[in-house]
């Protein structure tokens, strides 16, 4: 069975390409490169009406990096909205593989103990590949990516690829470009990170520890209920995380 090296995975991602599969059991993978790229411009982030109030009321409690692996499992398994899925048993080590190098990240969202949704993908330099995103109650995957918009803009991130456009995703404000004009957003967001072979003991670096670290902390550590304010670590509550979105929204 195809296996994905770590490094070969992210030197990919520094000039546009990522890994899918066929389906779940597929014993390999394939490189994509898409001609049209779907990006999520984060100025420019769709805010409706009724996500703004399911944010702001604290619906779900939403962390970073505190179930990578439970993200990676929902996100590839099948549901009725989608019998198969691209993320095969290669992919999903590949990823778990990145994430214990400290370079995949999580946004879960839980409602109680429970994680009903979130995304993951990758962070390079300024920049966040989105990989995949479930949800298993309503408008949990869209508070996931909003989440993730505010922590990205706080930490002076300049690019999110969404990979491939979907209604979803355009409801939100994502918008598809050429691939030359996504490859120039990708240089200038990546293009002063060394990918030799001591990246792999580096780390997303330090715009990825600002975005991430702050949720990834446990409640004991920051006090709970977190403040509805932004502080010297961004937003932290669905308060903030609005007043942050609807500055622009």
């Amino acid at each position: 069975m195809t296996s994905i090296e770590p490094l070969i995975l992210l030197q990919a991602y520094s000039i546009g390409v990522f890994p899918m599969a066929h389906h779940r059991d597929a014993p390999d993978v394939y490189w994509v490169e898409p001609k049209r790229r779907a990006v999520v411009p984060l100025d420019g982030f769709h805010l409706s009406h009724s996500l703004l109030k399911v944010i702001r009321r604290d619906r779900f409690r939403v962390t970073a990096n505190r179930d990578f692996a439970g993200i990676v499992a929902l996100c590839a398994q099948s549901a009725t909205d989608r019998p198969s899925t691209w993320i095969n048993h290669a992919i999903e080590r590949a990823y778990r593989q990145l994430h214990a190098m400290g370079y995949a990240h999580s946004i879960e969202v839980w409602d109680g103990k429970e994680l009903v949704g979130g995304l993951y993908g990758v962070a390079l330099g300024r920049a966040f590949f989105g990989e995949s995103m479930v949800s298993r109650r309503t408008d949990a995957s869209k508070v996931a990516l909003a989440w993730l918009v505010a922590r990205l803009r706080f930490a002076g991130f300049t690019l999110l690829d969404c990979q491939f456009m979907t209604d979803h995703l355009r409801t939100m404000g994502a918008v598809e470009i050429s691939q030359r004009d996504y490859l120039q957003l990708l240089g200038a967001a990546v293009g002063e990170v060394a990918l030799g072979a001591g990246a792999l003991l580096a780390g997303s670096g330090e715009a990825a520890s600002l975005a991430f670290d702050p949720l990834a902390r446990e409640e004991a550590a920051t006090g709970s209920p977190l403040p509805p304010s932004l502080t010297v670590d961004g937003p932290l509550s669905g308060h903030s995380i609005a007043q942050l979105l609807t500055q622009t929204s």
